[in-house]
């Protein structure tokens, strides 16, 4: 289980291990929790044979610098795969990331730069048949409009076992257009 830190404004900052958050608690840097589900570490046992333990929250908010990730999503095909739930945007269908491309809307050797709302996933078979085209010269509509995640989106994109608070949490600042689930 990853944890979900917040800056003390509220923003995610890093999925954390629960080693890392254990010692965020014992520095009293945790501020607040968020969430429902939590995590149980069992430590030594003291002279009375008493056993100490820890528990963390799924999301814990803590105090040090504030960091702006706002637009920081860095485009890499892991996180456009993802953002599509592995769908090819031209024939619908879905496939293993290994079989499936980045397709430019625009053609990049026509201009079309490599930024997300100019991105798609498209199986190998459709990105060859477009080719060089436009969607619409190549008679192939996008199933979806392609987006700029935001910084909640990243975090999505970042974890594929997110926890149910979790996801609650980062799916309430998603952007409501788009229709996110999670991945088994």
């Amino acid at each position: 289980m990853l944890i979900l830190r917040l800056n003390k404004a509220g923003m995610p900052q890093d999925w954390i291990h629960p080693e890392q958050a254990a010692r965020l608690y014992c520095q009293d840097k945790v501020l607040f929790e968020l969430g429902h589900d939590s995590r149980l570490l069992r430590g030594g046992h003291n002279r009375l044979g008493i056993q100490s333990t820890l528990r963390l929250a799924s999301i814990i908010a803590c105090d040090g610098k504030v960091t702006d990730l706002s637009g920081k999503v860095a485009l890499t095909n892991r996180y456009l795969f993802r953002r599509d739930n592995d769908i090819c945007l031209y024939c619908g269908q879905r496939f293993s990331p290994r079989v499936l491309t980045r397709d430019h809307i625009i053609p990049r050797s026509r201009g079309g730069k490599n930024i997300w709302t100019n991105v798609a996933t498209a199986c190998r078979r459709c990105n060859h048949a477009k080719a060089a085209r436009t969607p619409e010269e190549a008679g192939m509509p996008l199933l979806a409009v392609p987006f700029r995640p935001n910084v909640y989106e990243r975090f999505y994109l970042m974890n594929r076992r997110i926890l149910a608070d979790q996801m609650s949490f980062l799916a309430s600042h998603f952007s409501h257009q788009r229709d996110w689930q999670v991945q088994d």
